[in-house]
């Protein structure tokens, strides 16, 4: 038999299922089969989520194969994983759209290729730090100031000591 029922708690047994206590079909009918879920996926419910509660052929064991999810955005051709708190207020996500893109707890930004950029911002240096090197060499001969000597430049340039290893996010891996 299948039922619509409401989550009261959650535990673990001692072989680590997690166990769903819920309201069945009345208020003593109250059960605790352990859920099931599809491979790779660990979510726990929130109390009062509605849960599809199933009898197995086995008898004894029944099992919570799903939740009515009250928060779909995703559209067709896409998934969204998302965590929440306590009280069921969203906190993160991620989101692969049907158009190719991924959300990660937001689109406000970009997440930047670091090995590409990090190409880029020290062949930059390199630039101008050989510009620097040869700002500082510069000798305006036949130009003098007052004793009569060659004009050297009065100020010189510092070469870069920029780093943007610190911006590399090691613990998110893209394409």
């Amino acid at each position: 038999m299948n039922a619509n029922t409401t989550i009261i708690s959650t535990r673990f047994d001692s072989l680590k299922r997690r166990l769903i206590k819920v309201l069945r079909l009345g208020k003593s009918d109250v059960v605790e089969p352990f859920e099931v879920s599809p491979f790779g996926i660990d979510s726990n419910p929130l109390k009062d989520m509605k849960a599809i509660y199933m009898e197995t052929q086995q008898k004894g064991v029944n099992v919570i194969v799903g939740y009515m999810n009250k928060n779909q955005l995703a559209d067709v051709g896409e998934t969204r994983l998302f965590s929440t708190d306590a009280n069921g207020s969203l906190k993160t996500y991620i989101w692969l759209h049907n158009d190719g893109t991924m959300e990660i707890g937001g689109k406000n930004n970009h997440i930047a290729q670091y090995e590409g950029l990090a190409t880029a911002f020290n062949q930059l240096k390199s630039d101008f730090n050989d510009l620097v090197s040869k700002f500082n060499a510069h000798v305006h001969s036949g130009v003098t100031t007052g004793a009569g000597t060659s004009a050297v430049p009065t100020t010189s340039g510092s070469s870069s000591n920029a780093d943007i290893t610190p911006a590399k996010i090691e613990t998110i891996k893209t394409i």
